[in-house]
């Protein structure tokens, strides 16, 4: 392997210009917000106003995060073509946002919603579901926060050849995600993702020209090199394998559809018809990104035979250095993508804090700590609760748990035992919140319980859908047994079981 191009001063070089622009994008979004800096909706829903352009490219921003470039080409790497499937599931979740995003929308909109719970809340009126709903998003959360900040760490190490060590990469862009959203909220975050879209889309698409330029042929002749010199990486998956594919794609589909950052960009649309046009936008992204993404995993085989698996996390920054080499164009092209890739990693981790802050304001410290404190204090509370988060998750990131996909499989498990309360909830008149609570919280404990110990995938189903299998089931048999009528939860709220 030749020199690392980025190594040296030219990546720290890189790194500084993007972590200026975007805390130029955040004192300018903030300076802009008027007093919505002030007020919850203001600050985490940008008061209900992004355009089209704007919510098209922070919702590309929230399902292509970090793990998406730097962690999906290491594991095409590791898998070969059995990680085709990570191109249907990104498609799965366009086609879940699909079935409840614009009914979510009308809803919001007449009743001002700013976290997700807020749904939960007018729907159901349960309290003790509202909490467990609060629990199951902060969980999943923390757990995104960790996946994009190991992300962050081996992004900036790859790409720098180890100049910027993972620490310092990780430390530093933190203090700019904190900072930029601390001023400017979802409009800065929002336009923090604009520029993180373009430069990845552009610099994903070049590193794939790139790459199989490096490679020597196109897909056909890589293809032909795998199939002789690693035909397991080609060759038809075996049963269990295949039911694993099918079942995390349903689970995928389903959990990145209600991630509470994701939720709260629904809310923030400007109209019905904004929403609408950014999906159908979205619908040709996981070819165009995920499936580009796949493609230069399999010439990583190709170009770095024998990695290990500590070494492939690496992958994308190793062939953009050596794409960055061919020629003048190559090198601009990947110093967009290089910045683009950090730049998508900090605007997915941005996201997630910011919803995890509006959740510790709104729906823990503003409804049952401080229900009569000012709407500028709990936003201040939320603020603060972000940074607490993210210091404790950056002792985590020091040491991370397994590889970028277990980190992120595993947020899956619990996250997805959402699904049921969105969904349902929107479209069936007839489901009661004791139930919808019971549900959850055995689809979370099953699932939480089977992965902790150790257990699953069952017949290649993970241990995520088996628990929301348990979780729907509670949930239907439950509200059929309950009836039409409103029951009292055991907490003594009255649940609006009839209640759209």
């Amino acid at each position: 392997m030749t020199e690392l191009t980025f190594a040296g001063p030219s990546g720290v070089l890189i790194l500084s210009a993007y972590a200026v622009l975007m805390l130029l994008i955040g004192w300018w979004a903030g300076r802009g917000q008027g007093g919505g800096g002030r007020t919850a909706r203001g600050y985490y829903t940008a008061g209900g106003g992004l355009g089209m352009v704007t919510l098209f490219f922070t919702l590309y921003a929230t399902q292509y995060s970090g793990n998406s470039v730097v962690g999906y080409a290491p594991q095409a790497y590791r898998s070969g073509f059995l990680w085709w499937h990570s191109v249907p599931f990104m498609i799965a979740i366009i086609a879940v946002y699909l079935l409840f995003a614009p009914r979510l929308y009308v809803l919001a909109k007449q009743q001002r919603f700013v976290t997700p719970t807020d749904f939960v809340r007018h729907r159901f009126g349960s309290t003790r579901l509202c909490l467990l709903t609060a629990v199951v998003m902060l969980w999943g959360l923390g757990n995104y926060v960790l996946e994009q900040l190991v992300a962050m760490g081996h992004g900036i190490a790859g790409l720098t050849g180890e100049t910027v060590p993972y620490e310092v990469g990780v430390l530093v862009f933190v203090v700019v995600m904190l900072t930029y959203s601390w001023m400017g909220g979802m409009r800065a975050v929002a336009m923090t993702d604009v520029m993180q879209g373009i430069a990845l889309l552009v610099g994903v698409a070049v590193l794939l020209i790139g790459a199989l330029y490096l490679a020597g042929g196109g897909l056909g002749s890589l293809t032909t090199y795998l199939t002789e010199t690693a035909p397991e990486k080609v060759g038809v998956p075996e049963g269990s394998d295949a039911v694993n594919w099918l079942a995390m794609i349903v689970m995928i589909g389903f959990g990145a559809a209600v991630y509470p950052h994701a939720i709260q960009r629904v809310y923030a649309a400007r109209t019905e018809r904004t929403l609408k046009r950014s999906l159908a936008w979205m619908a040709w992204m996981p070819l165009v990104t995920t499936g580009v993404v796949f493609v230069v995993g399999l010439a990583g085989l190709q170009l770095f035979p024998g990695l290990d698996t500590e070494r492939s996390e690496q992958l994308v920054g190793m062939i953009a250095n050596e794409v960055a080499g061919v020629n003048l164009f190559f090198y601009l092209m990947m110093i967009l993508l290089f910045g683009g890739v950090v730049a998508a990693i900090v605007s997915t981790a941005d996201s997630a804090i910011l919803s995890f802050s509006s959740i510790v304001s709104s729906d823990i410290y503003g409804r049952h700590i401080a229900p009569d404190a000012p709407e500028s204090r709990k936003v201040l509370v939320g603020k603060l609760a972000g940074v607490a988060a993210v210091a404790v998750l950056l002792l985590l990131a020091w040491n991370p748990p397994g590889t970028l996909l277990s980190i992120f499989v595993l947020k899956f498990e619990l996250i997805v035992q959402l699904a049921p309360v969105f969904i349902l909830g929107l479209y069936w008149k007839r489901m009661a919140a004791g139930p919808t609570f019971w549900g959850m919280l055995s689809g979370a404990v099953v699932a939480g319980a089977a992965t902790l110990l150790g257990f699953g995938p069952f017949y290649g189903v993970p241990a995520g859908l088996v628990g929301l299998a348990v979780n729907v089931a509670i949930c239907v048999i439950g509200s059929l047994m309950v009836g039409r009528s409103a029951v009292s939860d055991d907490d003594g709220d009255r649940t609006a079981a009839t209640r759209a």
